[in-house]
């Protein structure tokens, strides 16, 4: 999942960036948060209040659930949970981040949660020596600046995409795919990337490109019922999806309608109308399993998360409880200082919820499984694993 906007221009006066920035969103607990004494503090930044904060809501909540069941085992060292919303935005995070460094005294940070913010407040992470785990940010260049104290864990778009691509190609058996994109860092190389996989297994492709400021897509779904494709995939986010997923059906285009994990959410369907999304699939390298199909460790997850938000667990709260928990792991290891903790990050090897908890050199996560949902109604039931999962 990655921001609708910003592109990564540099480090973007980096020395300069750890100056003190904005204000935090809220936190749970107190303490000197630095590393010193019988409490440390990790920070949570992503869209909290903005247009496509219910993909944010949940790793919010999944780590916030680590860290306090934690806490509620009277550790030695207590962890405070510190929450920063930048509404998706990277002007926003940008100070936030510096005042998490600066004046919150973070050890560590879960997230930014989009890409495009990423971008600009990852080099200031860096800066300063600031280990930060990513439960949503897919763009696949992120793991490419070298980066030490960078880490994610969820799969790129590059891994995204190959799985959506192929699923098209060989479990829909689509000949004709034609792909959207919002012009984003997240959306348009993840419907580059679709849009290969599926050429290189046979499909013929066209694409177009939508601008997210505007409301009319009358323009892209001419050229989509032009094309008379088999599927249509649309490299975005959900609240743009339901839009466009309603035009095109007014338009006249019936073909399958497939999107990436930045439509995951049910206001792809509100967006649509009624029940014009349903039979829509989704994909995502993440894991969601509210009945715990996956296993027992996913199994208990969802029923403690329900007994603490009285919801399931959505996107990506299972990877941010992971996040959560990598660094949970490197305190209870009496690792309280930022480089410690991000030197534990380098050789950590244990099991997650959503996956094996362990990173490559540069940062990436070692697993790389890409699932399918569908859209019935307001639910996003799993299907299954791409290379497996079958659809009517």
């Amino acid at each position: 999942m990655r921001s609708r906007t910003v592109k990564f221009t540099g480090v973007i006066a980096v020395s300069a960036a750890l100056a003190l920035g904005a204000s935090a969103c809220g936190d749970s607990g107190s303490g000197n948060g630095g590393g010193k004494g019988d409490s440390v503090t990790i920070g949570f930044v992503g869209d909290l209040t903005g247009e496509n904060s219910g993909i944010v809501i949940p790793p919010k909540q999944g780590a916030q659930l680590a860290i306090d069941q934690y806490n509620a085992t009277n550790p030695k060292v207590k962890i405070n949970f510190k929450t920063y919303d930048s509404q998706g935005k990277g002007e926003q995070a940008v100070p936030l981040v510096k005042q998490a460094i600066t004046k919150d005294k973070i050890v560590g940070m879960i997230g930014p949660t989009f890409s495009g913010e990423s971008a600009q407040a990852d080099p200031v992470l860096e800066e300063g020596k600031i280990p930060n785990i990513s439960a949503s940010a897919t763009n696949a260049a992120l793991a490419s600046h070298g980066w030490k104290y960078w880490h994610r864990l969820i799969g790129n778009d590059n891994v995204q995409g190959a799985g959506i691509g192929n699923f098209i190609a060989n479990n829909l058996k689509a000949k004709r795919l034609f792909v959207i994109n919002d012009a984003s860092e997240y959306g348009k190389p993840l419907a580059e990337t679709v849009k290969a996989t599926a050429a290189k297994a046979g499909a013929a492709t066209s694409e177009d490109a939508i601008d997210i400021q505007g409301s009319d897509y009358s323009s892209t779904v001419n050229k989509a019922k032009a094309f008379n494709p088999d599927a249509v995939f649309f490299g975005g986010y959900y609240a743009q999806a339901g839009k466009l997923l309603k035009q095109l059906r007014e338009g006249g285009v019936k073909a399958r309608f497939l999107s990436g994990d930045g439509s995951l959410d049910k206001g792809l369907a509100q967006g649509a109308g009624g029940t014009t999304a349903d039979g829509s699939i989704i994909g995502c390298p993440c894991l969601i399993d509210p009945t715990g199909s996956a296993g027992a460790a996913s199994k208990k997850f969802a029923q403690e998360y329900k007994a603490k938000f009285n919801a399931d667990p959505a996107i990506y709260s299972a990877e941010a409880y992971d996040a959560a928990s990598a660094f949970i792991s490197a305190v209870k290891a009496g690792n309280t200082t930022p480089e410690k903790i991000n030197s534990f990050l380098s050789t950590i090897d244990q099991p997650g919820v959503s996956k094996q908890i362990k990173f490559s050199s540069a940062g990436e996560p070692t697993a790389t499984d890409v699932y399918v949902y569908e859209v019935k109604g307001s639910e996003l039931p799993l299907l299954g694993n791409s290379k497996t999962a079958t659809v009517k």
